[in-house]
């Protein structure tokens, strides 16, 4: 259906945990409908039958705040509908244009969605769902990044606990709390007193089956457990933070077999992907970004026409503004978090495996950029070449583009040597 076919009906539905404001105009006519549905299966489930009992096969369109959430699941099984998310901010900015003192009501937003879908449908663009696998992989890959986030949580929760009571177990169960060593050491020696307790050659042998065999690194540990005296002896302290840890470890312990299992599974979906080559080539993507890289670009070439549709889409492309002589340029604060988080991520992973990645953030830093600036300056170059290589279904090549870039002379290239070592530019 083209963006000139008449909808059969404009809508624009408010969504929420427990109902839905709905705004209806049939085509050709100004009167505007009013209901409120339920959020049950049933409820949207007979109102979209009773859309098609109505319009037959014409096709209605419905607009809503966002591309996600269960009310747009249940819409997705339905074929006579034609869904247009909009962002949350420009329903603002729409609102706010009738509205300038800041009132907010469920129903006008309804309406204005409406409103919206009726007189600007050429400004706004269906949303066209990408294939099972590929949504289903995207769904895997951030819930992946959330169970990561939470993992963060626990550990900070576990480092905060430690430090009242046994803060020496910091350094005796590792570097990282997450890890198995730490989880089984904690598990069962949660106090001063349990470690010392245990005859040295069993700590060693512990320490061993949990791939840490380095004897210095053993016998320093063994020493000052034997010597080691209590933050404190009061159980009032002890004991809750005893308790505490305990379930700190286990959650940490069950999180990383789920963890294991998510990984699997975007493994096996991901491979199953076309351009899964392509993005496993990239320099620094690794087996949980080049997922995230996939997912964040899509399959429909349509969908990003110019790489810069990419840029501004992920939040990496700055924003600027002027005003009589005032210029002023900052980053967007309306973007999706993940995919900024993803190539903000990957830019920094490239610095170790790419060396002109690797010239280019040194090169930015010598101008006094920040880290994090630096490393969205190299987002914002990767997204070019990474966008270049998905339109044309061709892997990266660092020798071709390092080639590139003395062809062209870049200022870049003066800080490559011939086997892209990073030098000072001349």
């Amino acid at each position: 259906m083209t963006e000139e076919t008449p909808l059969a009906a404009v809508i624009g539905i408010d969504w929420a945990d427990q109902h839905h404001d709905v705004a209806l105009e049939e085509h050709a006519s100004a009167r505007v409908e009013r209901t409120r549905l339920p959020h049950t299966p049933e409820a949207i489930s007979g109102w979209v039958a009773a859309l098609r009992a109505r319009f037959g096969n014409r096709r209605v369109g419905i607009a809503v705040e966002t591309s996600r959430g269960p009310l747009i699941h249940a819409l997705l099984d339905h074929d006579n509908v034609v869904l247009y998310p909009v962002n949350p901010r420009s329903l603002k900015r729409f609102r706010e244009t009738f509205a300038p003192s800041g009132a907010k009501d469920d129903v006008p937003d309804a309406d204005l969605l409406r409103e919206l879908l009726a007189k600007h449908r050429d400004r706004l663009r269906p949303w066209v769902p990408d294939a099972v696998e590929l949504r289903a992989l995207r769904r895997l890959v951030e819930s992946r990044r959330r169970m990561v986030d939470l993992r963060t949580q626990l550990t900070l929760q576990l480092t905060a606990a430690l430090k009242d009571y046994y803060p020496q177990a910091l350094t005796w169960a590792g570097a990282d709390l997450s890890a198995p060593l730490a989880c089984d050491f904690l598990r069962k020696w949660p106090t001063l007193a349990a470690v010392q307790r245990v005859q040295p050659a069993r700590l060693r042998e512990f320490y061993v089956t949990h791939n840490c065999r380095r004897p210095g690194v053993i016998a320093r540990r063994l020493e000052e457990i034997q010597h080691a005296v209590p933050l404190t002896r009061d159980r009032a302290i002890i004991e809750p933070a005893v308790l505490l840890v305990q379930l700190l470890v286990r959650q940490l312990k069950t999180l990383a077999g789920g963890l294991d299992d998510f990984d699997t599974e975007i493994e096996q979906r991901f491979a199953a992907q076309a351009d899964a080559d392509l993005f496993r080539a990239l320099p620094g993507s690794g087996p949980a970004l080049a997922p995230r890289l996939l997912v964040a670009f899509g399959a429909d070439r349509a969908r990003f026409p110019h790489p810069a549709d990419v840029q501004q889409f992920s939040g990496i492309a700055p924003v600027l503004e002027r005003s009589g002589n005032s210029r002023i340029v900052h980053w967007r604060t309306s973007a999706p978090t993940f995919i900024r988080q993803t190539f903000h991520e990957f830019a920094n992973q490239s610095i170790r495996y790419s060396a002109w990645a690797s010239a280019y953030y040194a090169l930015q830093r010598s101008r006094g950029k920040s880290h994090h600036t630096a490393v969205r300056a190299l987002a914002f170059k990767w997204i070019r070449i990474i966008w270049c290589c998905w339109r044309q279904r061709m892997s990266y090549d660092e020798a071709r583009y390092t080639r590139a870039l003395r062809q062209r002379g870049a200022l870049l290239a003066t800080r490559l040597t011939i086997g892209d070592t990073v030098v000072a530019a001349a």
